[in-house]
């Protein structure tokens, strides 16, 4: 499986990670994961430092040892990192606006305080989508940048105002996710973790990596109308 590095070091490296790929074996039983590829390109322990969903593509670090992997995540926890991520969701939604809304840690954890900012940046209408089914012809490409670091935050997030994500079988609808792969062949999770900002844990640079969008998104939000400068 192509697993684009987009940055290395003697302390940390960056992939592209693709929809699909499950990060390590602990959030399933898939036979290869993220940290299957990458240990077999590097003889390091490898330690991811944060986690994507499976449907989710981008960004993604794993750290080379055990005090890097310690160092970042503490960042991460203390709200430094910076994420970006593109969502397609159902709906015209707002402008922008800030989603203050509790939710779980994990699992069937206790709720705790979760942030997301959001703008939009494309609304797809029956100008753009023309001769596509009319649910598909009301969709909105969305910015959104969580503050807080909790499970499956973008998605319960944009769900929680009644504009989920395209593709998501837990928090969306299976009849339109089923309609859009019909008519504009998106047949994954429309969530793609753009950037990551945060300070390398030794050097202290700020570090800014950026994951080109894939081609089984660049396609469908052609079809659908939405211009490469709303998702640059």
């Amino acid at each position: 499986m192509d697993l684009p590095i987009l940055y290395c070091d003697e302390h940390l490296v960056a992939f592209a990670k693709p929809s699909g790929l499950l990060v390590h074996r602990g959030w399933g039983d898939d036979a290869v994961t993220l940290v299957d590829l990458v240990r077999e390109r590097f003889s390091d322990a490898i330690h991811p430092v944060h986690r994507l969903d499976r449907g989710t593509s981008g960004v993604i670090v794993v750290a080379r040892s055990g005090e890097a992997a310690a160092r970042v995540q503490a960042s991460f926890e203390r709200g430094e990192a910076e994420k970006c991520y593109l969502a397609l969701v159902r709906g015209i939604a707002p402008e922008e606006g800030l989603v203050d809304h509790p939710i779980p840690r994990r699992e069937d954890g206790p709720r705790v305080p979760a942030v997301t900012a959001f703008r939009r940046r494309f609304a797809v209408s029956a100008a753009t989508a023309i001769d596509l089914p009319a649910p598909v012809q009301r969709c909105s490409l969305v910015e959104a940048r969580p503050r807080t670091g909790r499970l499956h935050q973008v998605r319960r997030h944009l769900k929680h105002v009644n504009h989920p994500l395209i593709g998501d079988a837990n928090y969306g609808k299976g009849d339109l996710n089923r309609l859009f792969r019909a008519a504009v062949g998106l047949g994954r999770l429309a969530l793609h973790a753009a950037s990551l900002d945060f300070v390398h844990p030794f050097s202290g640079a700020r570090l800014h990596l950026e994951a080109p969008l894939p081609d089984d998104l660049v396609e469908p939000f052609t079809r659908l109308g939405i211009p490469a400068s709303a998702w640059a």
